[in-house]
């Protein structure tokens, strides 16, 4: 399947669903067993229950922020070798990470217009995608 501005993200079922789902109803869940637990022999277990979501939580958000943030150094690298190679510059220092990730899916025929353009108007990595006319995929990124 081609891609485009509709269908370039990836949602994993089992992970932005299921996942979070079992997370945040063990976390409602422990939490009200803790508070039920006050003044009971179980208020140990149920503190150590509710820690262990928390902690699951974290991890959970911690797998998917620091992989996408190396990614993102990767991608800045491309996108500013690739800038090098069209203009014999390196990428404006004010483009915004989030401007140059986006800008990765433009065609090299667009790309230095659209840069200007998102540096200029300070464009959001949205309004930058929906200009692109010949979009360039990226199938690695998860």
């Amino acid at each position: 399947m081609e891609q485009n501005f509709k269908n370039h993200t990836r949602f994993i079922t089992s992970y932005h669903r299921i996942l979070a789902l079992f997370l945040i109803s063990g976390s409602i869940g422990s939490s009200v067993n803790l508070v039920e637990s006050f003044g009971t022999d179980n208020l140990y277990a149920a503190s150590l229950l509710l820690l262990l979501f928390v902690c699951c939580i974290m991890l959970y958000w911690f797998v998917r922020v620091f992989p996408l943030k190396a990614q993102d150094r990767a991608i800045r690298a491309e996108e500013n070798f690739r800038h090098f190679i069209l203009s014999g510059k390196p990428l404006p220092a004010g483009l915004r990470i989030s401007q140059i990730v986006a800008l990765r899916f433009a065609s090299d025929v667009e790309f230095l217009e659209l840069v200007q353009k998102a540096l200029a108007e300070n464009m959001t990595n949205k309004a930058i995608k929906l200009l692109i006319k010949n979009w360039k995929p990226d199938y690695h990124r998860v």
